[in-house]
C-alpha cells in the first residue's frame, strides 16, 4: 500500500534501509495522520471563504462568527477559552475515538469509518479498499 506510479516505493531520506518493520508500521501510521489532519486543514483555510456561520462565536465578548477572519488571523480574534476548546477537542478525539491499535492496519481505527470518518461505514476488501487507501496516502502526502 502506497506503492504508486510514476515514483514506486520513494524513501528520499533513506529511512527504510534498516529493514526495521515496527518502525516502518510507526511512520506509516504517523503520514496517515498528518495527511489526513492536513487535508482538513486545507478545508479549513477554504471554506470559510465562502460559509460563515451565523451568530455569535463568543456572545460574552461579542464575536460574532462574521467577525473572524479566515486563516491564523482568527487566533487574534477568538478567545482563549475558544482556543482551549479546540486543544481539548482535539485530545479528546485523539485518545478517545481514534485509539492506535497495533493489531489494525494503520489508519484504521475501530471507531472510524471509510477513511477516518467516523459515520460507522466501512470499505469492502478489496481492489476498491486498496484503490482508496492509495489515494488517500497520495493526497495526504
Amino acid at each position: 500500500l502506497g506503492v504508486q506510479a510514476p515514483v514506486g516505493f520513494w524513501d528520499p531520506a533513506g529511512l527504510c534501509k534498516d529493514g526495521d518493520a515496527d518502525a516502518f508500521l510507526r511512520r506509516r501510521v504517523t503520514e496517515v495522520k498528518h495527511g489526513r489532519v492536513s487535508m482538513i486543514a486545507c478545508l479549513g483555510y477554504i471554506v470559510p471563504e465562502f460559509v460563515k456561520f451565523p451568530g455569535y462565536c463568543s456572545p460574552s465578548t461579542g464575536v460574532a462568527f462574521a467577525d473572524v477572519p479566515n486563516g491564523l488571523g482568527a487566533l487574534s480574534k477568538v478567545p482563549g477559552a475558544g482556543i482551549a476548546q479546540m486543544f481539548l477537542f482535539c485530545g479528546l478525539v485523539e485518545k478517545g475515538l481514534f485509539e492506535y491499535d497495533p493489531s489494525r492496519a494503520p489508519g484504521d481505527y475501530a471507531n472510524g469509518g471509510v477513511l477516518g470518518v467516523p459515520n460507522g461505514s466501512t470499505l469492502p476488501a478489496g481492489e476498491t479498499k486498496t484503490r482508496k487507501l492509495n489515494a488517500e496516502l497520495a493526497n495526504g502526502r
